[in-house]
């Protein structure tokens, strides 16, 4: 259902008066709807998550996004010097932001987006998947399924941006078993590399 979902959202980016931002936050929170009421057992681990040891799991989010960001950062400047696709490839990525505000933009992956992909892909999905078939394949099946969406976009930077970010958060959440820490790090380092501190030129 999640691939159903986002492939579209990749390919098209806007129908109508909604734009990719609201598009994702709307599939999002369908999506954690039905996690929710179809895994109680979630919102429990959620609950007690949450609730203990907070400062020390939001500093390991924010050292998390750190280093990722400082991952893209030596990733963006040896990219565009190696590749001739890798340039129109990162600026084609900001073209997401179309006309949206910068503001928007914020608190909807403040609010949604950031945490929502965590909670869905990694906490979910990737949770489920470990339940049944062990955590490495769990790892390895959501990696692929949150990849493979990327791949109806075309963009050869993006996906394996997503395949970066999807390994990075994966086994963080393999390591820490903790979705605040996921939470914190995919909401920070998302603002701060497409408003605060971007690889655009």
């Amino acid at each position: 259902m999640a691939v159903l979902m986002f492939s579209p959202l990749f390919v098209f980016r806007q129908v109508g008066p909604i734009d990719f931002w609201w598009w994702m936050s709307i599939n999002l929170s369908v999506l954690l709807t039905i996690a929710t009421v179809t895994d109680w057992e979630y919102y429990y681990i959620l609950a007690k998550d949450f609730t203990s040891d907070l400062w020390k799991k939001i500093g390991i989010g924010l050292l998390s996004a750190l280093i990722l960001y400082l991952v893209f950062f030596l990733g963006n400047y040896l990219s565009r010097l190696w590749f001739d696709f890798a340039s129109p490839g990162i600026e084609n990525v900001y073209r997401f932001k179309g006309d949206a505000a910068g503001i928007r933009i914020a608190v909807l992956m403040l609010l949604v987006i950031g945490p929502g992909e965590e909670l869905f892909w990694r906490g979910y999905l990737q949770r489920k998947f470990a339940k049944h078939y062990g955590k490495w394949a769990g790892l390895i099946i959501a990696l692929v399924l949150y990849t493979g969406v990327h791949i109806f976009t075309g963009n050869i930077m993006l996906i394996l941006a997503a395949f970066i970010c999807g390994l990075f958060w994966a086994w963080m959440y393999l390591k820490y078993e903790s979705m605040l820490i996921n939470v914190v790090s995919h909401t920070v380092w998302d603002i701060v590399v497409f408003l605060v501190l971007p690889f655009s030129t």
